[in-house]
């Protein structure tokens, strides 16, 4: 009898060891890892970004090109020897310079100065889906850690259990199929935590990936699991999002044609010459002249199909506000259908999970309960708590889709 209770206490203490070191591994991760809140994650993803980066040296770039908007055409210089005057060998040496006259070098540093605007205004975009893409992977984290503790506690409740079986089994009170069941559970529980811990690590590597990071980076445990926000201020934003950038598209556009319509205008050209003649004497003088383009039908051709990317900008538009209005009521529909299951699990739901777990336990314990009817009680409130873990992370993505909603076209 003694052997067997020493056997008993073994049995029982097999799932809280494979508990603890679970529960050791995850407190080593935790500490080869920085906490951080979602809106430090944000602003460390922004700067690290690499695509943030390429559309920084895009707006650099093009910023560069403003100077670019003088655009003189290459220095002439001829040099002439010969008998071309009489039959001395002389010389002649002349420098010519066209420049831009009229509207080209206006309409050229206005294009620029667009398309400095519009480089913006695609990182603004960028940085948009960098802030939707690092709040997923942030609360997918804190979902896997409430699954993670859920599973815990569940591996508490049928150690007990367990205990319970035993002690029953030793005492006759029940058979032998109470405590093989009890140990099965267990065991079931064991390597669902087992297969958590590695769902925990990859949404981990996850949220590394779009900070852009090699450390370790964790949300803060202190981050509440149900994510809030205001949805009325986020949608202006996106709309206004859309809205800058096809408005600067055309504004880029509009530009376009106007500088291929001023390659249409003359250049002036100046000019200086020096020649000798008979070998004796030097003259010397100046010249002016215009480059006139007479077969201008390129540019005119360049600056109509402008104009059509400017009815194509404005279309895109067009369907974008539709598309993003559309979006928002299903968004809205659906957010609304999850924070209804939530409130229920909230309010109602996890206090009669709560209230079942404690009472089949007592009664279980003190014999009043069949095991049957413990098993049910129990999985019936297990399936609460599970379902209580998942509204929460149909709510959170349903918020986050609603905060941040999809730019079909950027």
């Amino acid at each position: 009898m003694f052997e067997k209770g020493i056997k008993a206490r073994r049995k029982i203490k097999t799932p809280i060891v494979t508990l603890i070191v679970l529960l050791i591994s995850s407190f080593s991760f935790a500490q080869n890892s920085q906490p951080i809140s979602l809106q430090k994650a944000i602003e460390i993803a922004k700067t690290n970004n690499i695509d943030l980066k390429i559309a920084d040296k895009e707006i650099e770039k093009q910023t560069v090109l403003k100077k670019t908007a003088f655009q003189a055409d290459p220095l002439q210089v001829q040099y002439q020897g010969g008998q071309f005057n009489s039959k001395y060998y002389d010389s002649n040496v002349s420098i010519q310079q066209y420049f831009p006259i009229g509207r080209i070098t206006k309409a050229n540093r206005q294009l620029q100065e667009e398309l400095v605007k519009l480089a913006e205004k695609r990182k603004a975009l960028s940085e948009y889906e960098i802030e939707k893409a690092v709040t997923i992977a942030y609360y997918q984290y804190l979902y896997g850690v409430s699954v993670q503790k859920l599973n815990a506690d569940l591996l508490e409740i049928y150690s007990k259990f367990l205990k319970n079986a035993e002690l029953r089994f030793e005492t006759g009170e029940s058979g032998k199929i109470e405590v093989i069941s009890a140990k099965a559970k267990s065991k079931e529980i064991e390597t669902q935590q087992a297969q958590l811990e590695f769902d925990l690590a990859i949404y981990q590597k996850q949220l590394q990936f779009f900070i852009q990071t090699e450390e370790n980076i964790v949300p803060d445990s202190t981050t509440p699991m149900q994510y809030s926000f205001q949805p009325n201020e986020n949608q202006s934003k996106v709309e206004t999002l859309v809205t800058d950038y096809y408005t600067q598209q055309i504004s880029v556009y509009q530009k376009e044609a106007n500088t291929f319509k001023a390659l249409r205008t003359p250049k002036l050209g100046l000019g200086y010459f020096g020649q000798t003649l008979d070998t004796k004497s030097y003259f010397q003088g100046f010249t002016a002249g215009l480059q006139i383009p007479l077969f201008g039908g390129v540019n005119s051709a360049k600056a109509k199909a402008s104009a059509i990317s400017i009815s194509q900008s404005q279309l895109e538009l067009d369907k974008n506000k539709l598309t993003l209005k559309l979006q928002m009521q299903e968004l809205k529909n659906d957010f609304e259908k999850q924070q209804k299951a939530l409130d229920y699990y909230q309010k109602e739901g996890l206090l009669y999970a709560e209230q079942i777990i404690a009472t089949a336990q007592k009664s279980y314990a003190n014999g009043d309960m069949s095991y049957w009817y413990y098993i049910s009680f129990l999985n019936q409130a297990i399936d609460i708590k599970k379902q209580n873990a998942e509204a929460t992370n149909a709510y959170n993505q349903s918020a986050i889709q609603l905060q941040f909603p999809s730019i079909s076209n950027k």
